[in-house]
């Protein structure tokens, strides 16, 4: 129970099903939806493979949430989870991703080619970075997964970049039995995932048998990285310095389906369905997964008082470059894509393209000591 908090735990433990819970002082996706009648319905539902109703919203109930920050609550333990619960999960889809109706169809697209523009002024942009998440059809997702369909999932995986080639040619590192030598060398290139410590992950059971058949592959360039079994079955990463976000989601859409093309072969497949695109363990990330991001340096605009109306416009969000919760230092911001399901990859990778487009545009003129509302759009 360490990093859970007591209160949160306390009240996990004595749900009932005839007893709505107090929970006045939640914020997140799940209490906000979670009606009487939804909580009744679906108290003693479990899916196929054994998934509990009550393991889904167990993360949300333990954690409140923060005073300003809504966190999503609740979690996939398998594919069945979003049909089985999809009472709950409908509307928390819906809520989460700014109305997403249970009947809408999610479109996937990774041809890099549609891309328009991409190729950003490296005195801005320091950056850029491409990631999603696939999961393994099949097998339970990490809230609910045991040790062998762990070790089952980082096989499949292995077994498909073993055949990758040229680019994509690399190595896989286990956290298991990685040298220290390894280890300080993927910190040092900031690869390494740590054992989860977030109350909101430890509740998920994200830790369990740790560090047990997690690891990290990446090619030999280290420009494309693949995490296995951290929050979702696989992590997937294209990056590099600079401001080719062009480049590096070419690199993203191939080396994605060059590894489903060798899973398919061996006869697996990730989990997908066209209403809710690819499937992952939080339904914050279905659809396309997908965040493309620029660490980018804009000491005037992000001192401006309309830049957050900017992002706003453009569906961008920010966060420092530590990541999230972090302050952005020296000006300089990791700014990405703020949509996930209901736009294809292309359309989302677009949408940050044409944002930092006008961010630099914005940054340029106010350089040069400027005025820059005219060049806001309506």
């Amino acid at each position: 129970h360490i990093g859970i908090p007591e209160e949160g735990r306390k009240l996990f433990e004595s749900l009932k099903q005839d007893e709505f819970p107090d929970l006045s002082k939640h914020n997140n996706w799940m209490t906000k939806s979670l009606t009487p009648d939804i909580y009744s319905n679906l108290f003693d539902k479990k899916t196929s493979s054994g998934f509990s109703f009550l393991s889904a919203i167990k993360t949300g109930m333990e954690n409140p949430g923060h005073p300003f920050i809504m966190t999503v609550g609740c979690v996939a333990g398998d594919e069945e989870s979003y049909e089985t619960f999809s009472e709950l999960f409908d509307p928390v889809i819906d809520g989460r991703h700014g109305g997403y109706a249970k009947d809408a169809k999610h479109e996937t697209d990774l041809d890099w080619n549609k891309l328009e523009g991409g190729e950003f002024d490296d005195e801005f942009v320091l950056s850029s970075r491409v990631r999603t998440g696939r999961s393994v059809r099949g097998y339970a997702l990490p809230p609910h997964t045991g040790r062998e369909d762990r070790k089952s999932v980082e096989k499949i995986v292995l077994d498909a970049l073993s055949k990758l080639d040229g680019e994509f040619s690399g190595k896989y590192y286990s956290l298991e039995t990685m040298s220290e030598a390894d280890q300080d060398e993927l910190i040092a290139n900031h690869f390494l995932f740590d054992k989860p410590v977030s109350p909101l992950l430890l509740s998920s059971n994200m830790a369990g048998d740790w560090p047990e058949a997690r690891g990290i592959w990446h090619n030999d360039e280290k420009s494309f990285l693949v995490w296995v079994n951290e929050e979702d079955h696989t992590r997937v990463i294209s990056m590099q310095k600079g401001g080719s976000i062009r480049e590096v989601f070419r690199r993203f859409c191939e080396g994605l389906q060059r590894v489903e093309a060798a899973m398919k072969e061996a006869g697996a497949e990730f989990m997908w369905n066209e209403h809710l695109g690819y499937v992952l363990t939080c339904p914050s990330n279905l659809g396309t997964g997908l965040r493309a991001g620029v660490h980018i340096k804009i000491p005037l605009l992000s001192a401006h008082p309309k830049f957050e109306e900017v992002l706003k416009k453009k569906r961008l969000q920010k966060r420092g470059t530590g990541g999230v919760d972090t302050k952005a230092e020296g000006g300089i911001f990791d700014i990405s894509n703020a949509d996930r399901l209901g736009f294809s990859e292309v359309q989302l990778c677009q949408f940050l393209v044409d944002g930092i487009d006008l961010i630099i545009k914005l940054e340029k003129r106010l350089q040069e000591g400027g005025e820059i509302d005219d060049l806001i759009p309506e």
